[in-house]
């Protein structure tokens, strides 16, 4: 895939036109958007996304194109995972819904601007160290086994990063508006808004080191990997209003993203087999005969796991709920049942 730095300019300067327009359009004056306003943007974001990644395939080939959905996808999945964590820190510092807004815009950049970097490490390791692949490969392994097994959600509003912050900073009580810092008495202070913030710039650090390895063991293009993150980043505000009521429903979403982050997991570690050069595995010899996984798996892989967890925990919850409903309003059969 022959990418040129015109190209790479154009990209990067479109993408940063969209959040400057995101903020003096959306974010700039407070407001809780409406399910419409929601539903027209995320419709939007999501339609670019695939128009895009039909472009590719149509100008670069479709192994390229097959590449770029495979990693939207999984960037997707776990961008709708970082929202899960960004309800907790909302909830946790009990921001006013009128600046939630500002809050996820500013946490959204930081996670794009935290994966460019990551996105570039990652490129320049691959290029020089065929072996990095071994470490990706193992390193989501760890993190599909912690996916998977987590028992339940710490909030990180109260863990021991922000106890940290707070210990080293003048905090007041109360918001501001949507200021991050206040003079009172003559000394200055910071919100809960900027604590809110430094707390979503934590958990983007943390998700980057998910995201970069996983993307990566389904294309080593940069390109694709930068733009598959944007275009799930892109319209990540929009869509935390349009879900919030059903993110809690998700329940299997972590486990989901266990069987997406193991799979890519191996198949980083047979492509390492493919490309090895450690002098103390095979020889230093490529070991041909391991299987590659093909991207059109991937993507058929990923793709079913997303809808088989999402369905699963709609179809769950939804029984749960109607569980509740029969306790608490049981009918003639149920109250037999309960005698």
């Amino acid at each position: 895939m022959n990418i040129t730095p015109l190209v790479w300019v154009i990209t990067i300067a479109v993408t940063i036109a969209f959040f400057v327009y995101e903020f003096f359009a959306h974010v700039r004056k407070p407001h809780e958007p409406s399910i419409a306003e929601s539903a027209r943007w995320s419709a939007f974001y999501i339609g670019l996304a695939l128009l895009f990644g039909i472009g590719i395939g149509v100008v670069s080939g479709w192994t390229y194109g097959g590449e770029y959905f495979a990693g939207y996808l999984t960037e997707k999945a776990l961008s709708i995972d970082n929202l899960f964590v960004f309800l907790l820190v909302m909830t946790g510092f009990a921001v006013p819904k009128i600046y939630q807004q500002k809050v996820l815009m500013i946490g959204i950049v930081i996670a794009l601007i935290l994966r460019g970097i990551f996105i570039a490490v990652g490129a320049t390791l691959i290029a020089n160290f065929s072996w990095v692949f071994y470490v990706f490969g193992a390193l989501l392994l760890v993190l599909a086994y912690r996916q998977a097994f987590a028992h339940g959600e710490s909030n990180p509003a109260n863990g021991r990063f922000m106890g940290f912050v707070r210990r080293h900073l003048a905090v007041t009580d109360e918001y501001h508006e949507d200021r991050l810092t206040v003079r009172k008495n003559g000394r200055r202070f910071v919100t809960p808004m900027l604590l809110t913030i430094i707390a979503i710039g934590f958990v983007d650090v943390i998700f980057a080191v998910d995201s970069i390895p996983a993307i990566y063991g389904l294309t080593d293009e940069a390109y694709i990997v930068f733009t598959a993150n944007a275009f799930a980043l892109m319209g990540l505000r929009q869509l935390y209003f349009l879900i919030g009521g059903v993110l809690e429903r998700l329940i299997y979403l972590a486990q989901g993203l266990a069987v997406i982050l193991a799979f890519i997991g191996v198949k980083l570690v047979l492509h390492a087999m493919h490309v090895n050069e450690l002098p103390f595995i095979n020889g230093g010899e490529p070991m041909l005969w391991a299987p590659e996984i093909p991207i059109w798996f991937s993507l058929v892989f990923i793709g079913t796991t997303i809808a088989v967890a999402t369905t699963a925990s709609l179809l769950k919850t939804r029984g749960d709920r109607r569980d509740d409903d029969d306790l608490l309003h049981p009918t003639n059969e149920t109250q037999k049942e309960l005698s």
